[in-house]
């Protein structure tokens, strides 16, 4: 018995040995230069970024959803040559240098990617931060198999940032872009006025267009049921596209990025004969894309 703990004694203190040759390269930003920032402040995203000397960026970010999830990205100016994983660990700072260090969680490294955590992790992350604590990820360096890195994120000048990005995030719209792409919007019976229901969604698409910049181009196409003139009904689906293309217009997008198109009772989803399908019928298409 006294042999195999001998013999266990000697083999930690080798690998502790062998674990003492290698050469800890450690980045991070000391107090002069620890500065986070608040950028893309508007109601589609926010981001709270770190810059860690001499290494990249570490990003925080949250975009317009209904969940508003946060993303934790680490920009590296070297990203890796290779597959692994990084130990993501709280370290006091030195002045609480008898507090404990915890384990948080493992990051995957992808050969040529930043490194990314995802919604639980990035808020624990945040959480460290504000209690003063430093969050720091370990790896074997991809470039010198002897060395070790290590990188850890300043909580010094982070308190003020990360409630201007809290307030930044609790402002976001509680959509997407993909939640307003293709919109199927209706009409009340012979009018160019929108159902109540329509109107809300139309204001949700026009808030949308206000904050976002890369709006390519919008197709708007109309359609009429089959009830009254032909030619009436085509050009009641005219005025109702075109209508549309001018309340897009107020909200800031560009008229050359906008065409419409009226096909009157042409393109019928649902029959004629009853007032539901005549409902589904009165109906206009917006279609978005973006740059």
């Amino acid at each position: 018995m006294k042999l195999h703990v001998l013999i266990l004694s000697v083999g930690c203190l080798l690998a502790i040995a062998s674990d003492s040759k290698a050469a800890m390269r450690q980045y991070s930003a000391n107090a002069d230069t620890s500065h986070w920032t608040l950028d893309k402040t508007t109601r589609l995203s926010c981001e709270l970024n770190h810059e860690v000397p001499y290494y990249g960026d570490a990003i925080f970010s949250s975009t317009a959803s209904k969940n508003k999830d946060l993303t934790f990205n680490l920009d590296m100016v070297v990203r890796p040559e290779s597959y692994d994983f990084a130990g993501l660990q709280s370290v006091p700072p030195a002045w609480r240098a008898g507090n404990p260090v915890r384990d948080i969680s493992k990051m995957q490294l992808l050969k040529k990617f930043d490194g990314e955590l995802d919604n639980s992790i990035a808020w624990e992350i945040l959480t460290e931060l504000e209690k003063g604590n430093y969050p720091t990820f370990y790896y074997k360096d991809w470039q010198n198999s002897s060395d070790q890195i290590s990188v850890a994120l300043s909580s010094v000048n982070f308190r003020d940032m990360y409630w201007a990005f809290l307030q930044c995030r609790d402002n976001l719209l509680a959509y997407s872009f993909e939640d307003i792409a293709f919109t199927v919007m209706n009409y009340k019976k012979n009018s160019s006025m929108l159902t109540k229901s329509s109107r809300k969604r139309l204001e949700m698409i026009g808030e949308y267009l206000k904050n976002d910049e890369n709006i390519e181009s919008i197709y708007i196409s109309a359609y009429s049921d089959s009830y009254g003139g032909r030619n009436t009904n085509m050009v009641l689906s005219r005025k109702r596209a075109d209508t549309i293309k001018r309340y897009m217009e107020e909200m800031g997008v560009p008229s050359e990025k906008v065409r419409t198109d009226g096909f009157g009772e042409k393109r019928h989803v649902e029959p004629n004969d009853n007032a539901l399908g005549r409902r589904k019928n009165r109906r206009v298409i917006i279609q978005i894309a973006r740059s």
